[in-house]
């Protein structure tokens, strides 16, 4: 049985208010750099993207983050721009949800290698069922959840909606 957590307009909404929450936090900044996880977290942050490009005058990067979200430690963490891009720049890094904190964590990690003006999370959903110390900066809905619960979120062209199984 599908439970509609969040419909097209609202995440619409959730959106826009994390954009305007980075732009906030990176008023000064001349770059941005936005770093979304490979599947639904990059999809979500092409959309933080496109409403940062309208509010400020900021270069606003777009940086695919690629893992083995199962087992992220074998795979490794690699990004689709080179290190020295992201060199003492404020980064937002961008996933869906925010479950275990794995994906969050090691891509955090990843980041860490190199010295950057900020790090920061933002997600569409968090969850409370983590296993490692990773927190949302941004989040959209925060939800209590059992852990045979699971999150879908969905980001198409006018048919974006998170829904609870």
């Amino acid at each position: 049985m599908k439970n509609t957590i969040l419909s097209h307009k609202q995440i619409q909404h959730k959106i826009k208010r994390i954009s305007y929450q980075i732009f906030e936090a990176n008023v000064d900044e001349k770059e941005i750099i936005i770093a979304g996880i490979d599947g639904v977290g990059l999809k979500f942050a092409k959309k933080i993207q496109t409403i940062l490009r309208k509010i400020t005058d900021a270069e606003i990067t777009l940086c695919k983050v690629m893992m083995d979200k199962t087992d992220p430690l074998k795979s490794g963490v690699t990004t689709s721009i080179p290190e020295n891009k992201y060199l003492n720049k404020s980064v937002v890094l961008v996933d869906d949800v925010l479950n275990s904190g794995t994906t969050l964590i090691y891509g955090v990690h990843h980041f860490l290698k190199t010295p950057l003006k900020q790090l920061k999370t933002a997600v569409l959903v968090n969850r409370n069922h983590k296993k490692y110390p990773v927190k949302a900066d941004y989040k959209g809905i925060s939800l209590s959840t059992s852990l045979q619960e699971h999150v879908n979120v969905t980001l198409e062209a006018n048919n974006d909606s998170v829904f609870l199984d």
